[in-house]
């Protein structure tokens, strides 16, 4: 799935910083108990029929529109916990490899999840409000 030993490099770190800041939020939370789940399914319900309404007419994962509903998905899943920048693109490389989450994301729009995973790179290129990744802790 990467672009050479560089991408398959980061696509390593963006795993490993999902898996670590899942586990240890869903350590701190009690598995999510504070979430409203069917709200949060819900949500994101709303948004995917938004979203896929815009690839039918076009939209590139950088356009505006397309960010906005990104900024809308990153801030849903801040209802979980807020995501370092590599474990957000993590959260779309997940969405691409697990059959389950491919299957549901696919069944709003042939490509979703790999127009989503796009558009989600574009935002943590771009977007603000992430957590500290852990290297930027070490570093500061």
């Amino acid at each position: 799935m990467g672009t050479g030993a560089v991408g398959n490099s980061y696509e390593d770190e963006c795993r490993r910083s999902l898996a670590e800041e899942q586990a240890k939020s869903l350590a701190e939370t009690n598995n999510w108990e504070h979430v409203d789940r069917e709200r949060v399914h819900q949500d994101w319900d709303v948004l995917y029929r938004e979203m896929t309404a815009l690839v039918d007419a076009g939209s590139l994962p950088g356009d505006q529109q397309i960010q906005e509903l990104v900024r809308r998905h990153f801030d849903i899943v801040c209802r979980f916990y807020t995501p370092s920048r590599e474990a957000y693109v993590g959260m779309s490389l997940h969405y691409a490899e697990d059959e389950g989450m491919r299957a549901f994301h696919d069944s709003y729009h042939p490509g979703l999840v790999e127009f989503l995973g796009a558009a989600i790179k574009v935002f943590a290129e771009r977007g603000s409000g992430f957590a500290p990744s852990a290297g930027a802790e070490a570093s500061a």
